[in-house]
């Protein structure tokens, strides 16, 4: 398993994506081609305490598409960046997948451009992660690559979703819900209340619209919307775990008892913390185009990129590709 990292995306590179390239090379059958200025990340290599064991390699790319950068430059104004090069090596079949965390627009085109798309599916979508209540995970998509969408769209994504979650996940039979504003088929907008027709048509466990307080119960294990509401239910739900745990530990600090309960709580609020952190996750995957594309938040530090390159190789062992596309045909003909 050869996994192709952008060693200079994101606002720790290289120093904490080289960290995690090697922490995922160290702890399993993965290899790793760290993408960028060579002398950078060889220097970062030298520091480790620990050999990567041979299977560490670097590619040299002697461009990097910053954050600030329009997404269509990272082709057409810096072909030897980092992240084309990286997407380059799916192409000539060095690499089986890739990892970024770098800017979120240039991988989406990058790959959407350079792998191309899986045959039945118009627009890739960000497939996010979300945790829920009932301790498990679910998926949600897409998380922000398309803000506008159409019914088909969706009925995309809900297939994309499923076998995500079907394959990575390892959930039986998962459940599609549409998001809406209330439970009701007859809530939403145009667009909502078309899609909710059109999933009820498909082959699918579509359990109907799902309120925006019930997608971390787990009312579904798929959650399927436009990009636009997509992504902001993971922006404010970021914000809003930040905001409790910053009230909380600011209430903490105001009595002893208070301390003291904190203190006899610490395994509790350390397994709550992890179950609401990113970098557990690692990043997300781009479903849709034709080879497997890792998304990783830019403050991504080791931890995070080594279960980036784990979500990788996960897609690629579970054929996450050709899953999608046969599920499509299946569609396609199930509605002839």
């Amino acid at each position: 398993m050869i996994i192709a990292v952008d060693a200079m995306g994101g606002d720790h590179a290289p120093v904490e994506i080289v960290k995690g390239a090697v922490r995922a090379a160290q702890d399993r059958d993965i290899s790793v081609i760290l993408v960028g200025d060579q002398e950078a990340v060889e220097r970062e290599l030298a520091k480790l305490p620990t050999p990567p064991n041979g299977r560490i390699s670097v590619k040299h790319a002697s461009e990097v598409v910053e954050m600030h950068d329009h997404p269509a430059n990272a082709i057409r104004r810096k072909a030897d960046s980092s992240i084309v090069v990286a997407a380059n090596l799916i192409v000539s079949g060095e690499a089986h997948a890739m990892v970024s965390a770098g800017n979120t627009g240039a991988a989406m085109a990058v790959a959407a451009i350079k792998l191309g798309r899986i045959e039945g599916i118009d627009r890739p979508a960000i497939g996010a992660l979300i945790p829920t209540t009932t301790g498990g995970k679910g998926v949600m998509l897409d998380g922000g690559a398309n803000v506008d969408c159409s019914v088909e769209n969706l009925a995309q994504f809900a297939i994309m979703g499923r076998e995500y979650a079907d394959r990575v996940l390892k959930i039986k039979n998962p459940r599609v819900g549409l998001l809406s504003i209330g439970e009701e088929p007859t809530k939403g907008n145009e667009l909502t209340k078309a899609a909710n027709a059109r999933l009820s048509e498909m082959q699918l466990n579509f359990v109907g619209n799902v309120d925006g307080k019930d997608v971390f119960r787990g009312a579904a294990d798929v959650i399927v919307c436009d990009g636009f509401a997509g992504n902001l239910v993971l922006k404010i739900a970021e914000g809003v775990a930040e905001f409790i745990f910053a009230n909380v530990k600011a209430e903490i600090g105001r009595s002893p008892v208070y301390r003291l309960g904190a203190l006899l709580s610490r395994p509790a609020f350390r397994r709550v913390k992890l179950m609401m952190d990113y970098a557990e996750y690692g990043g997300a995957p781009l479903l849709g185009v034709n080879g497997v594309c890792i998304i990783s938040h830019g403050r991504s530090n080791a931890h995070a990129i080594s279960n980036a390159i784990r979500a990788a190789a996960a897609a690629v062992e579970n054929d996450v590709v050709g899953c999608i596309s046969a599920s499509v045909r299946r569609q396609e003909v199930a509605a002839l």
